[in-house]
């Protein structure tokens, strides 16, 4: 039989500080993904376009349909040497690399080829989900307050965001390295491999940074709670609908993710068609610009979480977020009160994503208190949720704006652009970002309650009914 280990209280400086390298390392393996993998089915494996389109609809239904049983699973089998959430940090990311980079990778005739980058997209996507779930999960388990948590949340939003403007430097030097060692077609390839090893390398540091932060469970004890979690079918689905703050939440994170995918997948249209950036230059400035107050936001996010509050951090930055945003859409012919405005919506999306993960682990404290239940893992993954529906939303909101104008690429000339055209980029750059930011803002005022006082009360009371038993 196994000793529990004591647990540790209080953060470390190495968790104050380096808390989200991991997340760093992460957002770097999986922006080839973002940025690079449509590019290498169309251009570099040279798929047909109905090949391509059908491997896109493929991989991105069966991740979002797989992306709420992560959680469920961690939450409901034996917790691993290291602990129930820990040793997903150690246990599966060092797979990833070989499964992520066939992603990039052509092998035989197209049907073939077709069939391994799906089968790599998804099965690496499985893999990187559930280390992803148990690290979130972490900040409910390291972090006893409610400061403790926006503090690991918003030292992760930063590490992770920081990471946006690494990529834009590192990816391409990476990239036309192994273009001379593996070929053109395949550098994406070598690419993902590399940084998907950084990013093992870095959750590992997460696993040694949280060393004495989980209490590893007794064999025994762990078998009784799996098969009493067995009796009490529907006990992590009863997290969920008893938990009204945790409902509003993950409908407002869907919100904030529109505002992310939305307003990155419209700055290209917004950027040659109204602001005549032909060459991406300023594009480019945008970029960089708006990913550096994107970090500053999420650095501050844990002083005005300990000033005010995680809950109402993000309240108020998302109605900020909106006015900027509406104001963009009256200046949107001055390129250069836009590139600050947008900037500064980028800093508040900074603070609001940095803060989410405490206010997901205060709904974690919630359920705990309402229905007996510790669904963390659970709870913790159910974080992809909105995240999956946001990138759903852009492929549905984008085309709806542009074909508002009719547009036709082909059709457009650049010098002499429809006001019709422009006030449809807009919409999707800066007006309906702006709506879906203020109903967020309604959603966590109005249906998510949880103040810093309650938590706290909760917390206690939980404590006490433990102390009890």
């Amino acid at each position: 039989m196994s000793t529990p280990t004591k647990k540790r209280n209080g953060l470390s400086k190495a968790l104050k500080r380096f808390y989200g390298v991991g997340d760093c390392g992460f957002t770097l393996m999986s922006n080839v993904e973002s940025y690079y993998f449509q590019f290498f089915l169309t251009n570099l494996a040279k798929f047909s376009p109905a090949t391509a389109a059908l491997i896109g609809t493929i991989t991105t239904t069966v991740d979002a349909c797989l992306s709420w049983i992560y959680g469920a699973i961690i939450n409901s089998v034996k917790p691993g040497k290291w602990g129930r959430y820990r040793s997903w940090l150690v246990m599966v990311p060092w797979i990833i690399p070989f499964l992520y980079a066939f992603q990039f990778i052509k092998i035989g005739p197209e049907p073939l080829a077709a069939v391994i980058v799906v089968l790599a997209f998804v099965t690496s996507h499985v893999a990187w989900n559930f280390p992803y779930v148990a690290n979130v999960a972490m900040i409910s388990v390291a972090g006893k307050t409610p400061d403790e948590r926006a503090q690991l949340a918003s030292t992760r939003g930063a590490w992770a965001n920081l990471s946006k403007v690494i990529f834009s430097y590192v990816c391409p030097v990476v990239a036309t390295f192994f273009a001379g060692i593996v070929g053109e077609t395949n550098k994406y390839g070598a690419t993902a491999f590399v940084l998907a090893c950084v990013m093992a390398a870095l959750y590992y540091a997460h696993f040694k940074m949280f060393d004495g932060y989980e209490i590893v469970e007794d064999v025994d004890v762990a078998k009784a709670k799996i098969k009493k979690q067995d009796k009490q079918k529907g006990g992590l689905l009863k997290a969920l609908v008893q938990n009204p703050p945790l409902m509003a939440l993950m409908l407002a994170d869907l919100a904030k993710f529109l505002f992310n995918f939305v307003v990155a997948g419209s700055a290209s249209y917004y950027f040659l068609y109204i602001a005549k950036d032909s060459d991406g230059k300023v594009l480019a400035f945008y970029i960089l610009i708006s990913n550096i107050f994107c970090v500053v936001g999420s650095y501050a996010a844990k002083n005005l979480a300990k000033k005010f509050s995680s809950r109402s951090a993000v309240i108020g930055m998302f109605f900020a977020m909106a006015v900027v945003l509406v104001a963009s859409n009256f200046l949107y012919g001055n390129i250069n009160v836009v590139i600050v405005l947008m900037s500064l919506a980028q800093l508040g999306y900074g603070v609001a994503y940095s803060l989410t993960p405490a206010l997901y682990a205060d709904t974690i404290i919630y359920a705990e208190w309402k229905t007996g239940k510790n669904a963390t893992g659970w709870i913790s993954g159910l974080q992809n949720v909105p995240l999956k529906l946001g990138v759903l939303a852009r492929s549905i909101v984008i085309p709806a704006c542009l074909a508002v104008a009719h547009f036709e690429a082909d059709a457009v000339d650049l010098n002499n652009v429809a006001p019709e055209l422009e006030k449809a980029i807009c919409l999707a750059f800066m007006i309906v970002p702006a709506i879906a930011l203020v109903v967020a803002a309604l959603l966590m005022l109005f249906g998510f309650r949880l103040t810093k006082e309650k938590v706290i009360q909760y917390q206690d009371e939980i404590a006490a009914r433990k102390s009890a038993a």
